[in-house]
């Protein structure tokens, strides 16, 4: 049976699962000038999803139904719930289900996406827990960062930059990750910060206290990719939701400049006929090449079975970084 592990889930203990979380800041959406009568959206992708998650964990565990099977472990968590009773804690001390129960209902397993062409698994793994500890991170971060993005941009744009993001985290940790199996929704949270992260940047012109909003941002995506080098984090899912959603940004976040937005405010002189800047378009344009052309490489290199680690020796090093308090092998 495969282990199974973290926030991204991955296991690295031999007889059992093994479950550790990464903590994720609640960013601060920085601050700028939105100008009478801009369109505030109300948000519902947003909750939607976070119904969906939960949904899908209570789900899973009916499915993994703990007290209809002996474990060695010791006896289910919480039976009064029947059979919505979490594994062992030995086992999953997330509070959460087993690990052949992520894998039967689609988490990521290499072996299973490639050598079993079940690439569905790349999609539906964002959507699965490895246990409460996991899902209630994960929503909580969701709700602050996703909600008041989507209040500014609207739910097409957020969702397609949330589902993309958490694709791409997947498919970078199946590229690394072999052995193990990763589930959640990490990388498509990652994703919603590279966004905010470069929506920042391509709409710079209408922002106002600029180096304050970035140095805060940037702090958290620090702290919060930092964490993934802690041992059983899956950091690969962090790094590929970040980078996808760092591109969407640029794509899918733009916002007019603002000699544009108030050209009714200002005088003839001050109007502009562009509605956006040069600088803008080119940096949509060097997106939309550089999230195409890693999307194709990243999927021809996995369904064609290569690793990762065989093309970048340091990467490993992204994920986990080997200490005198821990190790991280496999």
């Amino acid at each position: 049976m495969a282990a199974n592990g973290d926030l991204e889930s991955r296991g690295v203990a031999k007889n059992r699962g093994n479950y550790s979380s990464s903590s994720y800041a609640a960013p601060v959406a920085p601050s700028y000038y939105e100008p009478a009568g801009e369109r505030q959206w109300t948000a519902w992708i947003v909750p939607m999803f976070v119904v969906t998650n939960v949904a899908m964990f209570v789900v899973t565990m009916f499915v993994n139904n703990c007290p209809k099977h002996d474990n060695p472990f010791g006896g289910c968590v919480a039976r009064f719930l029947g059979r919505l009773s979490f594994q062992p804690l030995r086992e999953n001390p997330l509070f959460g289900p087993s690990s052949s129960t992520l894998l039967k209902l689609g988490a990521v397993k290499w072996d299973n996406v490639v050598n079993q062409h079940q690439g569905w698994r790349l999609i539906t793994c964002v959507w699965l827990h490895a246990g409460v500890i996991h899902l209630l991170a994960n929503m909580l971060s969701l709700v602050f960062i996703g909600i008041r993005l989507e209040q500014q941009f609207g739910f097409v744009r957020i969702g397609v930059v949330y589902l993309i993001s958490g694709f791409g985290g997947s498919v970078l940790s199946s590229l690394f990750i072999r052995n193990n199996i990763s589930v959640g929704a990490s990388g498509a949270l990652f994703g919603l910060l590279g966004a905010m992260l470069s929506e920042l940047i391509t709409n710079w012109t209408i922002y106002s206290n600029k180096a304050a909003a970035l140095i805060t941002l940037l702090v958290i995506i620090v702290i919060n990719l930092a964490v993934g080098i802690l041992p059983h984090v899956d950091n690969y899912a962090h790094i590929g939701g970040f980078l996808a959603g760092f591109l969407l940004g640029f794509i899918l976040l733009l916002r007019p400049q603002f000699g544009w937005m108030e050209h009714r405010n200002l005088p003839p002189a001050g109007q502009v006929k562009s509605k956006h800047k040069i600088y803008q378009y080119v940096l949509w344009l060097i997106a939309l090449i550089l999230l195409v052309v890693g999307y194709v490489v990243g999927l021809v290199m996995l369904f064609r079975g290569e690793n990762g680690n065989d093309h970048c020796h340091w990467c490993h090093y992204l994920s986990c970084v080997p200490t005198s308090r821990w190790s991280c092998g496999n």
